[in-house]
């Protein structure tokens, strides 16, 4: 892989992994690059989840708070 700073590396590759958030789930596969957590836009779209500006948090998508959906074309 390669980091924001151009750095080529090999990093160990993990999954699947269940992630779970707000009553909602999906299965991804993680790369393992120190001891932090960042969970990416491809969950997030999966579990559609929408990143609320005024309350500073993750929110379900308003448009579908019962249960998640995606525009397929």
């Amino acid at each position: 892989m390669t980091v924001a700073n151009g750095k080529r590396e090999v990093v160990p590759y993990v999954g699947p992994i269940k992630i779970t958030c707000l009553d909602r789930s999906c299965y991804v596969g993680a790369l393992v690059l120190g001891d932090r957590v960042l969970l990416g836009a491809v969950p997030m779209e999966d579990m559609d989840l929408v990143i609320s500006p005024t309350k500073g948090q993750v929110t379900v998508n308003p448009e579908s708070p019962n249960i998640p959906s995606a525009i397929v074309m």
